[in-house]
C-alpha cells in the first residue's frame, strides 16, 4: 500500500472556517490523502478545575472554557467542511476526544482516531471502534501496558507512534518505536505522528516502514496558538509529500537482485 498522509489541521483554524478553508486547500494542493481536525465537547473535555481559569487570547481575556467554546466549530460548519471537502477531492475526518463527537462525527465519516491522551478511555476506545470501519489511535504519553490495554479495547486498524511533546526534541522521539511496532502487531498498519520541528524524522519513519503519517499545518508558524510552532507551513508540506513519494518510488521490492535495463545497457558499454 502507497504511504497515506495526513494534514492535522487540529485546531489550527483558530475557530474561523475561513481558515480551516485554507488548511484544506494547503492539504489538498500538496496532496495529502486526509485533513484531519478535532472535535471535542468542552463541557466534557475540559476538567472542572481548569474551566475558570483566566486565558489572554486574541478576542480579548476570557476563561479557559470559554476559549475552548471559541475554537469548535458547530455543526452548520462542520457540514460547510464536508463539503468543501468534497469540492477540494481530499478525504476528511477527527479526532474525536469524548463519547458526544463519537456520535456526531458518524454523519461525516466512518474512520476516526483516538488521541495520545484519551487512550486510557476504555468506553471512547469502544464507542469509536464500535461506530467506525476504520480506527488509528495513536501513543503518545502512554507506558506499553497502556497501548497494550487500549488495543484489546479497540483493537484500531492503524497504531501511530507518537511523542506528544510540542515540539519534540529529537532524542526524544525514538524513530525506531515503529520498528518494534510492526514486529509486535504484524496484523496491524504502523505510523508515525509527528511533533518535531522540521522533516528528517518523519522521513525517517517512511523509511523504515511506517504507512501513514501524520503531521499538523498551519498557514504560518507565528500565529497564536498552542501548536502553530510545531507544524509545517505550506512550502514544508508540499516538499514532506515530494519526499515520501520519491522513498516509495525507490524503495523496491526488496526481493533477489536482478538487472533491470537501465544496467543492462549499461552493462554492455563496461562489460562488453
Amino acid at each position: 500500500m502507497s504511504v497515506k498522509i495526513i494534514a492535522e489541521g487540529g485546531i489550527n483554524h483558530n475557530g474561523d472556517i475561513t481558515m480551516a478553508e485554507k488548511l484544506i486547500d494547503v492539504a489538498a494542493e500538496s496532496g495529502c490523502d486526509f485533513i484531519k481536525f478535532q472535535k471535542r465537547n468542552p463541557d466534557i473535555c475540559v476538567p472542572e478545575e481548569q474551566k475558570n481559569v483566566p486565558k489572554s487570547t486574541p478576542w480579548g481575556d476570557m476563561t479557559y472554557l470559554e476559549y475552548k467554546k471559541k475554537t469548535e466549530f458547530n455543526k452548520k460548519e462542520y457540514d460547510h467542511i464536508d463539503k468543501y471537502c468534497k469540492k477540494q477531492k481530499i478525504k476528511w475526518f477527527c479526532s474525536v476526544w469524548d463519547l458526544d463527537s463519537v456520535d456526531f462525527m458518524k454523519q461525516y465519516c466512518s474512520i476516526t482516531k483516538i488521541p495520545s491522551a484519551l487512550i486510557i478511555d476504555e468506553k471512547l476506545c469502544k464507542k469509536a471502534r464500535q461506530e467506525n470501519t476504520e480506527l488509528i489511535i495513536s501513543t503518545g504519553m502512554s507506558t506499553e501496558k497502556e497501548i497494550e490495554q487500549a488495543i484489546s479495547w479497540c483493537d484500531p486498524d492503524i497504531i501511530m507512534h507518537t511523542n506528544s511533546t510540542y515540539p519534540s526534541p529529537l532524542n526524544q522521539i525514538n524513530i525506531r518505536y515503529i520498528s518494534w511496532l510492526q514486529s509486535k502487531y504484524k496484523n496491524k498498519i504502523i505510523g508515525y505522528s509527528g511533533h518535531e520541528l522540521g522533516l528528517m524524522p518523519t522521513i525517517h519513519a517512511v523509511a523504515i516502514g511506517a504507512k501513514y503519517v501524520e503531521r499538523h499545518i498551519t498557514l504560518d508558524k507565528e500565529l497564536w496558538g498552542s501548536d502553530h510552532k510545531a507544524s509545517l507551513e505550506p512550502k514544508e508540506l508540499s516538499e514532506l509529500v515530494a519526499f515520501i513519494r520519491e522513498i516509495e518510488a525507490s524503495a523496491g521490492d526488496g526481493g533477489p537482485r536482478s538487472l533491470l535495463q537501465g544496467e543492462k545497457d549499461k552493462l554492455k558499454s563496461l562489460r562488453g
